[in-house]
């Protein structure tokens, strides 16, 4: 009866060990750069949102009223431009 007590426990012991994959198949831990285009538009920070040719710009985009509600997800390839209520823009970046 002991050794059946002492094979349970060292069996549920063994069960609750962290599994780890395995090496080859782990994810890359390198930092991804911005894949948007956001660092080659800055230049129209200040300007119109009528001046940047929104229907030219890789998708996804994504404009950004004042007040507007938007998805709080991170999405690197994504560029957010937003603008005032005067239609200025006023910061563009990835995410």
């Amino acid at each position: 009866m002991r050794a059946m007590m002492i094979a349970a426990t060292l069996l549920a012991l063994t069960a609750c060990q962290a599994q780890t994959p395995e090496e080859d198949t782990m994810p890359e831990a390198n930092p991804t750069p911005e894949t948007c285009i956001a660092d080659q538009l800055q230049h129209h920070v200040g300007q119109p949102l009528s001046r940047l040719p929104l229907h030219t710009l890789p998708e996804p985009v994504r404009v950004i009223a004042p007040m507007s509600p938007v998805t709080m997800d991170y999405r690197l390839e994504r560029l957010n431009i937003e603008h005032d209520g005067k239609q200025i823009i006023t910061r563009i970046y990835c995410g």
